[in-house]
């Protein structure tokens, strides 16, 4: 794996821990709460969406499903928290 596959991994994790502790799923490394923002997790949600869009037709397969599973966990789990908060 070369360093741009690396950093385009890192970068996803980023985004996917960032959505996941928004919704509550992993403690704020500063605070060490659970704590639930609904607004920051869809905008990491949408991060991770354009990133999709913007690298179409560009990435491995394994990057492809990679970014899938992001997405997929992001989803279901932006779902759960904020049909319960309503």
């Amino acid at each position: 794996m070369n360093k741009n596959d690396q950093l385009f991994i890192q970068l996803l994790y980023i985004f996917q821990a960032s959505g996941m502790q928004a919704l509550g799923k992993i403690k704020n490394s500063i605070t060490d709460k659970l704590e639930i923002n609904i607004e920051q997790a869809k905008q990491s949600i949408e991060m991770v969406e354009m990133i999709k869009e913007k690298t179409k037709n560009n990435l491995s397969d394994n990057e492809i499903r990679m970014i899938e599973t992001a997405l997929s966990e992001l989803r279901l789990n932006y779902v759960d928290v904020s049909s319960k908060s309503n």
